[in-house]
């Protein structure tokens, strides 16, 4: 996307608020009509003042008082300017800010495993800044300086089509010498705009991680990383900022080369009797006010370019394709037993490196999954499947026979619940937290959650009990404490099925065997998915499957795969016989 559409595109937003532009539009002529005004009547004071001595006072008074009121009428108009371009610029960038975090809601999951969360925090906050930014001095600049540069062309010709014609022909190498620099620096502003991106995501590992940074003696490689990112964005930064800055006091030259010989050629014409003093003075303001656009549009360039290059980063992201539709004409899952059935699945997150190749499964309803294996092997892929987090390359998953990819993902996922590994909380009470899954839910139901997950001990313990706000990254709360909250949430949700990935694996042991009590009673009739390392966990499954480069290697219940001896006898006696030789 250039330059040129993106600014189109800009405008498109900016369009939704037409009637601030117009206003702005009539403000900009009233205050650029006023300044165009000033000069003519300081012209005829001037001429009024004939010599030493011999001096109309009385109308040198009339037409300063004039004068006052004229310039007071523009600093008005002129303040309504400002007002209605702020109002004009946040307005669409506040929407171009909503439409970008709709979009980041529902861009696949493919999306975000690629891109940085820094990188696009940076984009929401830098990004959406700069277009501000660029937009607000835009709309002044460009709207006054139209206005601005018509009316003194024509004044100026009214006063000496002679000397207007030198004006007029310095316009154009001013502007060359504008779109010589401007040219230039548009590229680093996009590098300046992608390394900023980069670095910010950087810091967002580093502060993130900063336990495990401090734990590995990380500090000096971490500084290492980002200084030679910040020295990477110094030295754009500093070019970009150096070559664009040449564009101001390059124009400035031009003009004052014109200013100059306008003088001359005025005070000849002065001396032949051609114009009048004061015309000569109200011409050379004119001649100023002529140039002051252009100055005044090459002084913001920077912004202009810092804009354009963070808008088309945006652009980008809106322009990501979203998550496929849903096609279905079958919104919400059917009523039925709930039996999960995988035929001839394939998959690859890349396409030259296959990963699931031709997976069939047969879940039956109210059936606790067990899925084991290596590192790799495809075990949250499957979970990944499942919940259209990632949509099959071939074959399909149906459930009670209806194909999840003919329902829609909100009635698909509502019939799960999850507990991750990795716990999310967000900035808000425990309670809310809790919540989350079912935000109407009574303080009775949240707390009889909290109790079934074990969490309600350590929770009325905190400083506000179930009103605590905690931080969004839960800094106040020890990892286990944070996974039993996400426990307790699932637990309030209630849902049909089930998926554990990991669950437990921040608990300590006591609490985990209590853990894995609530989560016994919870799966009674449910069909549940759980990923464990810990093959103590899951002895008790109904069907454990061990899988191996994306496909299902061994299935069958835990003595039934010790019998055999295969893989997952192999992990199995692999742990405990670890263990013993510890103890």
């Amino acid at each position: 996307m250039n330059t040129r559409q993106t600014w189109q595109r800009l405008l498109k937003y900016a369009g939704k608020y037409r009637s601030y532009a117009i206003w702005a539009v009539v403000s900009a002529m009233i205050s650029v009509a006023s300044s165009l005004i000033g000069p003519y009547m300081i012209g005829r004071s001037i001429d009024h003042m004939i010599g030493k001595g011999n001096v109309e006072f009385d109308e040198v008074f009339r037409l300063l008082t004039l004068l006052g009121l004229v310039y007071a009428v523009g600093s008005l108009f002129g303040w309504l300017l400002t007002y209605l371009t702020n109002r004009l610029a946040y307005q669409t960038v506040n929407d171009l800010r909503g439409e970008m975090f709709d979009k980041m809601n529902v861009l696949p999951l493919k999306y975000h495993d690629t891109h940085p969360q820094g990188d696009s925090i940076s984009r929401f906050v830098n990004d959406m800044d700069a277009v501000s930014d660029g937009l607000l001095q835009g709309f002044s600049t460009l709207l006054t300086g139209v206005v601005t540069i018509a009316g003194a062309i024509g004044l100026m010709l009214y006063t000496s089509p002679l000397m207007t014609l030198v004006v007029l022909l310095s316009a154009p190498a001013a502007y060359y010498v504008a779109r010589f620099i401007t040219m230039r620096s548009q590229q680093l502003f996009r590098d300046q705009a992608r390394i900023l991106g980069t670095l910010n995501g950087y810091v967002e590992e580093m502060v993130g991680g900063q336990k495990v940074v401090q734990a590995f003696h990380y500090e000096d490689r971490s500084y290492t990383g980002f200084s030679a990112k910040n020295d990477e964005l110094y030295q754009v930064g500093v070019k970009s900022q150096f070559i664009s800055s040449l564009s101001n006091p390059a124009t400035r030259l031009v003009n004052n080369v014109t200013f100059s010989v306008i003088a001359l050629i005025g005070s000849v014409m002065v001396i032949g009797n051609g114009i009048t003093v004061g015309a000569l003075s109200s011409f050379l303001i004119y001649a100023n006010l002529f140039a002051k656009p252009f100055n005044e549009i090459t002084g913001v360039i920077t912004q202009l370019q810092s804009a354009t290059a963070s808008a088309q980063r945006i652009f980008q992201v809106l322009d990501e394709p979203a998550e496929t539709p849903d096609r279905s004409a079958e919104p919400d899952l059917p009523q039925g037993q709930g039996t999960i059935s995988f035929n001839h699945v394939k998959f690859s997150y890349q396409p030259d490196r296959p990963l699931i190749r031709d997976l069939n499964l047969v879940v039956p309803p109210g059936t606790r999954i067990a899925i084991v294996g290596q590192t790799g092997a495809g075990k949250t892929t499957l979970v990944n499947l499942l919940m259209r987090f990632y949509d099959v390359d071939a074959g399909e998953i149906a459930i009670d026979g209806v194909n999840i990819n003919r329902m829609s993902r909100d009635s698909l996922r509502r019939r799960f619940g999850m507990v991750l590994q990795d716990t999310w909380l967000f900035g808000g009470t425990v309670r809310d937290n809790i919540a989350y899954g079912n935000p109407e839910a009574s303080e009775e139901e949240v707390v009889a959650a909290a109790k079934a997950a074990n969490a309600h001990e350590f929770i009325k313990r905190l400083p506000d009990g179930y009103d605590t706000e905690i931080s969004g990254t839960g800094d106040n709360l020890s990892q286990g404490q944070k996974q039993l909250m996400t426990i307790a949430r699932v637990m309030l949700a209630n849902p049909p099925m089930l998926i554990l990935d990991e669950a437990t694996s921040s608990i300590d042991t006591l609490t985990e065997i209590r853990i894995q009590q609530a989560f016994q009673k919870m799966m009674e009739g449910r069909t549940s998915f759980v990923i464990a390392h810990r093959l103590s966990t899951i002895r008790e499954a109904d069907l454990i499957l061990y899988m191996k480069d994306g496909d299902v290697v061994e299935s069958g219940s835990h003595n039934e795969l010790l019998a055999r001896g295969g893989y997952y006898a192999g992990l199995y006696n692999s742990q405990f016989t670890a263990a013993n030789n510890k103890g």
